[in-house]
């Protein structure tokens, strides 16, 4: 401090003292909540990242579930057509032993 100053100069050089420091401290203070605002956003940010990953990750399972389902319905469908084939010379068939019956009963 000032040893030879009169005290209404220390006084004021006090007071000009105590200004600053109240505004430093306010400053601080803004920037300190400015600070925590920034750090609950980012924890945020990184929540709903976590949460758009898991939600990828139960799409990319429902994605392979359904491409299995469809390869079953393909091969289902496969068996489905040769069972229809089968049908179709079964009937074909038989059409013509009937043919052959009443060609025999005449």
């Amino acid at each position: 401090m000032m040893a030879s100053g009169t005290p209404d100069s220390q006084a004021r050089f006090g007071q000009s003292v105590k200004g600053l420091l109240t505004e430093k401290v306010n400053t601080c203070g803004t920037d300190v909540i400015a600070l925590t605002k920034q750090v609950l956003k980012g924890s945020r940010s990184s929540e709903l990242l976590g949460q758009a990953a898991r939600n990828m990750v139960l799409q990319e399972d429902a994605i392979l579930h359904s491409e299995d389902s469809l390869r079953k319905m393909a091969i289902i469908t496969t068996h489905l057509q040769y069972q229809q084939e089968a049908i179709q010379k079964n009937v074909e068939q038989s059409s013509d032993l009937q043919d052959q019956l009443k060609h025999l009963l005449k």
